[in-house]
């Protein structure tokens, strides 16, 4: 998968073309200059087009940044559920977790790029509530998945909150230093590795004897 075919995923049909194009030369700007860096007019030069259709699409270069953060995480999420849905056992669902996370990041390198640098950026600005509820139904779907047939009682008691960091967090690390070049190895190469990692830090331990 390419940036174009996330692109269409999101926003599909000629309309969408000049959104496309204006998510496309941003993107690759803020990764090549930075979020700070990055100018509204820079954008516009490179999709040449104007200034007014940049801010009626996304009001800002706060809203250009967020809409591409978001776009991002929903991507992500759609190949997580396809991974989940999937998924038979409960050790099955927390490898799916941590499968669909590495294999999105080495699919999208620029995307994930991008949305590691823009993170505290949203976090901190005007789309932070947004960021928020978005979070809260993307976790949603992992409780909802964890508490069919009673795959809770295979896990410790961990407070819900934790989950997410505990199964993703070794896997998020690594793809960190793999896309900023501290490391070499094909996150997928150590997606295994990962994914039984994530498993033993949460599966209940075995009763004695067992």
């Amino acid at each position: 998968m390419d940036t174009a075919d996330l692109l269409e995923r999101s926003y599909p049909g000629r309309r969408a073309e000049l959104k496309r194009d204006i998510f496309r030369k941003a993107l690759s700007l803020f990764n090549e200059q930075g979020i700070e860096a990055t100018t509204i007019e820079m954008i516009r030069a490179e999709c040449d087009t104007s200034v007014g259709a940049i801010y009626h699409h996304f009001g800002n270069k706060e809203g250009l940044v967020a809409a591409l953060f978001f776009t991002a995480l929903e991507d992500q999420a759609r190949l997580r559920d396809a991974y989940l849905d999937a998924a038979k056992t409960t050790e099955e669902g927390v490898q799916a977790l941590v499968f669909s996370y590495v294999d999105w990041v080495e699919q999208q390198p620029q995307w994930a790029r991008f949305q590691y640098h823009a993170r505290f950026a949203v976090t901190k600005g005007p789309f932070k509530e947004e960021l928020a509820e978005r979070n809260k139904t993307r976790n949603l779907r992992l409780r909802q998945w964890l508490a069919e047939s009673g795959r809770a009682a295979e896990l410790q008691q961990l407070p819900a909150e934790l989950l997410p960091s505990l199964i993703i967090g070794q896997a998020d690390s690594y793809c960190r230093a793999w896309l900023a070049g501290r490391v070499k190895g094909s996150p997928t190469a150590y997606r295994g590795i990962l994914a039984q990692a994530a498993w033993r830090s949460i599966r209940a331990e075995a009763p004695a004897g067992d």
